[in-house]
C-alpha cells in the first residue's frame, strides 16, 4: 500500500446493498460500487481498498490501519454507525489521514435520529445524497487532497 491507496470502509448492512430498501439506497450493490470505484480510482492514479463490516471494532481497527500504511485517505461510509458510534467518532480523530464521510442517502431528509452524525463532528468532510455516485464524488475529493 501506498500514499495513492484509499480505503473504502463500508459498515453494517452494506452488504445487503441492492437488496435492502432499494427505494432508499438503490439497486447497486457493494460489489457494482467497488467496480466503479476501481474504474474512477485508475483515472485519478489511485489504488483503492474496499472493506465491509457490521462491527464497529473492524472499522476502528481499519481506520488505524490507514494510518499505518499511509494511506491517502479514508471513505468512510459507517451506516447506522454514523448517528450512534463515539469510538468511531474518536477513532477518526485519533488519526492524521483525512476520512470522508459517505452516504448513498441524504440522512438530514429522513428520520430525526439519522440527523446528527458523530462521524461527521470529526471527518475532513461528508458526501451524502447522490447514491452510488456519492462514492465517485468522495474519492474525487481525495483526489484533490
Amino acid at each position: 500500500m501506498s500514499d495513492k491507496t484509499v480505503f473504502v470502509l463500508n459498515g453494517p448492512n452494506l452488504n445487503l446493498l441492492g437488496l435492502r430498501e432499494p427505494e432508499i439506497y438503490g439497486t447497486q450493490t457493494l460489489d457494482d460500487i467497488a467496480g466503479m470505484l476501481e474504474d474512477h480510482a485508475q483515472k485519478l492514479g489511485l489504488d483503492i481498498d474496499m472493506r465491509q463490516s457490521n462491527h464497529e471494532g473492524h472499522l476502528v481497527d481499519w481506520l488505524h490501519e490507514a494510518q499505518a500504511v499511509g494511506a491517502k485517505a479514508v471513505l468512510l461510509n459507517a451506516g447506522a454507525y454514523t448517528h450512534t458510534s463515539v469510538a468511531l467518532h474518536d477513532a477518526i480523530k485519533g488519526i492524521r489521514t483525512p476520512v470522508i464521510e459517505v452516504h448513498l442517502s441524504n440522512p438530514h431528509t429522513r428520520e430525526a435520529f439519522r440527523h446528527k452524525s458523530y462521524v461527521g463532528m470529526a471527518a475532513k468532510g461528508t458526501i451524502a445524497g447522490f447514491g452510488a455516485r456519492s462514492y465517485i464524488l468522495a474519492l474525487d475529493a481525495a483526489a484533490a487532497l
